[in-house]
């Protein structure tokens, strides 16, 4: 059987030939972030349960009390586990080439005169996918150890890089005019991007990004449930969750997989998303997405950073809580001048009801906040 081999490599150069080396083998690759904690570190190493590791100095070593892989298994990446708890998502050799074509063709990509850039950590969806796309499509690629500013302008002005991946905040640091493409993920893209500045929808299980700017690729459908939920099908879905004997697969028998996310269409056909499913609160029967309100909260002076999670109220059902790193520590905002602020651009329901003050939100390892733990958090 197969072997999964973890990389537990820096990003660089070498990152690529490694997973050339496995592929070639016949073999499948997990990559793991080399900035985890040791607690995080071993939780996601449980949730792969590799047999083989590659470390810096490029041996292949054996790992006992792991389990291999099926046949044309490629890559099995762990989420980033908002839940407390990383799945291991499998993706076949064939899913990653459908995701490297549907996205390489979305931009026009041209092996012979683009460069990618790789300046995202390996460890999630949005870096590693820019690899493979790269070995996939024949595209040459820069690899950098992590998003540095300067860096990436250099390597845009003098090192030929023409299209790159990055999140919102990464955007703001650096000049997109400098790039043909830049591919947008992770938060909610700033409304005023340039236009080479392409927002993304997608997540582990779909390979990378599979909607651009709200609409579907070629070869991804998506439909939206009686409940708002959204679900996708396509080639370039997971063909499993890894778990500790077997392999589970989410999809439907006709190939649908729910996204956990809620959202819609627009009368031009177009997606919208409001959030995930399971983070919506409904109170006084009306719904509210803390996607939609933390963005706006974020923008207010006394605030640093700001997450909204529900408590059940006898009377509401459930009422708006706002966990709120202050900019100014000795000048926190109240409650009152949070809620006036939601209320001048958003109905009066998404005004919080509670304000807790923190030091700190608790995240995942990609840093995302973690709102299944917001009720306990104390610092």
């Amino acid at each position: 059987m197969p072997d999964l081999v973890l990389l537990d490599l820096p990003a660089g150069p070498g990152y690529l030939d490694a997973i050339k080396a496995v592929l070639d083998a016949g073999d499948a690759f997990a990559p793991i972030d080399p900035r985890l904690p040791p607690p995080e570190r071993q939780r996601v190493i449980d949730a792969l349960r590799p047999t083989a590791v590659i470390e810096a100095d490029g041996a292949r070593r054996t790992l006992s009390g792991g389990r291999a892989v099926d046949a044309g298994d490629a890559l099995v990446m762990t989420t980033s586990g908002t839940t407390g708890l990383p799945k291991a998502v499998v993706h076949t050799i064939s899913s990653v080439a459908a995701s490297a074509k549907a996205t390489s063709q979305a931009i026009n990509i041209d092996p012979t005169t683009d460069r990618w850039l790789a300046c995202l950590p390996l460890a999630h969806i949005g870096g590693m996918s820019v690899l493979l796309r790269s070995l996939l499509t024949g595209t040459p690629v820069t690899v950098l150890p992590g998003f540095d500013a300067e860096r990436v302008t250099a390597e845009a002005v003098s090192g030929g890089a023409t299209r790159v991946s990055l999140v919102t905040k990464a955007l703001r640091a650096v000049d997109p005019s400098l790039f043909r493409t830049v591919l947008l993920g992770g938060a909610a893209p700033p409304a005023d991007r340039p236009a080479n500045c392409i927002a993304t929808y997608g997540m582990t299980e779909t390979g990378s990004g599979v909607v651009y700017e709200r609409r579907a690729l070629e070869s991804v459908e998506l439909r939206v449930d009686d409940d708002g939920g959204i679900w996708v099908r396509g080639p370039m879905l997971l063909r499993a969750y890894r778990m500790h004997t077997d392999d589970v697969d989410p999809k439907t028998n006709d190939g649908w997989f729910a996204t956990g996310d809620a959202g819609g269409f627009n009368p031009d056909g177009s997606l919208f998303v409001s959030g995930r499913v399971g983070d919506v609160i409904v109170s006084g029967g009306e719904k509210i997405w803390p996607e939609v309100v933390e963005p706006l909260l974020g923008r207010h002076p006394l605030v640093a950073e700001a997450a909204v999670s529900g408590q059940p109220d006898a009377d509401w059902g459930s009422v708006v809580v706002v966990h709120v790193i202050p900019a100014d520590p000795a000048n926190p905002p109240t409650l009152d001048d949070l809620r006036a602020f939601v209320k001048e651009s958003l109905p009066a329901w998404y005004a919080p009801k509670v304000l807790r003050l923190h030091a700190s939100l608790p995240r995942t390892g990609s840093g995302k906040v973690r709102r299944s733990e917001l009720g306990e958090w104390t610092p």
